[in-house]
């Protein structure tokens, strides 16, 4: 529907039952504001609420994420202090919110992983996970504006789940895998379908990983357990490539990627 003269394009991803509860209180953002220098790290209390600047409770915290989870649960012990502590939040107008994960070694991604998804396709269902990646430099913002690429014409959205690592491993097991997850967030998988399915021998990468293409956030939302790889994975049915007849992202439009108990990501597209 048109909204203030653009197109607002909303995708919902119902959390799904899973042998685990993310923590609903514990909600870890990066963010800056005016009077602080460089990103920060902090607390978000409530879904859609102010900010808790951690630095403010232990100045000897790191101040990104991908140190924090490095720390493991000595800064996760710490962080539960600070919410329970009841500091001062610094109103949302006064923060700029960062990906909660920025600059991971690894951003990894699992292709055709929902069967509706493969149905609105018409392709069989993989029996062995499709998995490709995409630049960690394509990973922007919870609210940062998703630039069409003028090298493509086909520019879709996937809302995802994807979760982050907080410990290292090789080889593990299916039954020990949670371990290794701090924990969980919105992805906006931008996709350029030209370059996917079309051009460069069909190869994914390209076509997923223009600069933009990966917002994540609003915030890391943790288990009870926590260094910061990414894994999206998958996205349901109803992107706009498979609608008849397709529909793409045009200059202008706003996308917004919700997944409850996680929260909502908006971006518009410039």
């Amino acid at each position: 529907m048109l909204v203030s003269g653009r197109r607002r394009l909303a995708a919902l991803l119902q959390a799904q039952p899973w042998p685990f509860q993310p923590s609903r209180d514990m909600r870890l953002v990066q963010f800056q504001a005016p009077h602080l220098m460089g990103p920060h790290l902090g607390l978000e209390p409530g879904n859609g609420g102010g900010v808790i600047n951690l630095s403010a409770f232990d100045p000897t915290l790191p101040k990104t994420m991908i140190e924090f989870l490095g720390q493991g649960e000595a800064a996760l012990s710490v962080a539960k202090r600070a919410l329970a502590a009841q500091l001062p939040v610094l109103p949302r107008s006064d923060v700029t919110f960062l990906a909660p994960v920025t600059r991971p070694d690894k951003v990894v991604c699992v292709g055709m992983n929902y069967v509706d998804h493969c149905k609105e396709q018409n392709v069989p269902v993989p029996k062995e996970p499709i998995i490709f990646s995409k630049f960690s430099s394509s990973i922007v913002g919870p609210y940062d504006e998703v630039v069409l690429p003028p090298e493509s014409q086909e520019v879709d959205w996937e809302v995802e789940m994807a979760v982050v690592i907080g410990k290292k491993g090789k080889h593990i097991k299916a039954t020990d895998a949670m371990a290794h997850v701090a924990g969980f967030t919105v992805a906006h998988d931008v996709s350029a379908r030209d370059w996917q399915m079309r051009r460069n021998g069909k190869q994914w990468l390209l076509g997923k990983t223009f600069d933009t293409f990966c917002p994540l956030g609003p915030a890391l939302v943790t288990k009870d357990s926590v260094a910061g790889d990414v894994i999206l994975t998958g996205t349901p049915p109803g992107v706009g490539v498979f609608r008849k007849p397709p529909v793409f992202l045009k200059k202008g439009d706003e996308v917004q990627c919700e997944i409850e108990e996680l929260g909502v990501i908006v971006n518009k597209v410039v």
